[in-house]
């Protein structure tokens, strides 16, 4: 399976804002945002005014970059986005928060989305009692997410909820870091994203 292999860091630099790729590092003063707050590259420091279609662009590489997935794979979840009713963006939005990598993330089992995916899959999580393996799996309400009955699986979740103590939950998840458990309450609404994208913008550049 196709992944991205190179410095994290250069995507947040080449947004121009911190996308919080590597967990405590992006929190630190040791952030590349913070040190070096211009694109990567020997001609960067000179911004050029971005178009309409480099605004949409870069809207659809940050959102990627975000949850982790290549080009294939955004333009897959955008078609299944744009087959259901309602908003294309809104659909999509949703549908990104609620991959099972990212509800992992948010419920404080992981310090950052890569090792979200990572954890699963490695099978160090279950939804309902049933070991998942595929990191876009999309959840449901009153789902239970939890580790499997593994003493490694649970010394890993431990330690990463020890760091982020179960801080920071949207409201539409439930963690209980003594249980070690997530419980989808409801499916994310779009004002309750994660990361403030405008997915009117990508739906305007994929439509094209």
């Amino acid at each position: 399976m196709a992944r991205y292999t190179h410095a994290k860091c250069k995507l947040c630099r080449r947004e121009g804002e911190r996308l919080y790729l590597r967990g405590a590092r992006c929190h630190s003063v040791k952030c590349a945002i913070a040190r070096r707050p211009h694109p990567p590259g020997a001609q960067s420091f000179r911004r050029k005014r971005l178009s309409d279609y480099g605004v949409q662009l870069r809207e659809k590489q940050k959102a990627k970059r975000i949850y982790g997935l290549l080009e294939r794979q955004f333009r897959r979840l955008y078609h299944l986005a744009s087959r259901r009713k309602g908003s294309t963006g809104d659909n999509l939005m949703s549908l990104l928060e609620g991959r099972i990598d990212n509800v992992v993330f948010l419920g404080g089992f992981a310090q950052s989305r890569a090792q979200a995916r990572q954890l699963v899959k490695h099978g160090h999580i279950m939804a309902n009692g049933r070991k998942i393996t595929i990191p876009s799996f999309s959840v449901r309400p009153e789902m239970a997410i939890a580790p499997v009955a593994k003493e490694k699986s649970r010394k890993l979740i431990n330690s990463n909820l020890e760091v982020t103590k179960g801080e920071g939950v949207p409201p539409w998840l439930a963690c209980d870091p003594k249980k070690a458990e997530i419980r989808v309450l409801k499916l994310p609404a779009v004002d309750e994203a994660s990361f403030p994208i405008q997915s009117s913008l990508i739906v305007e550049l994929l439509a094209k």
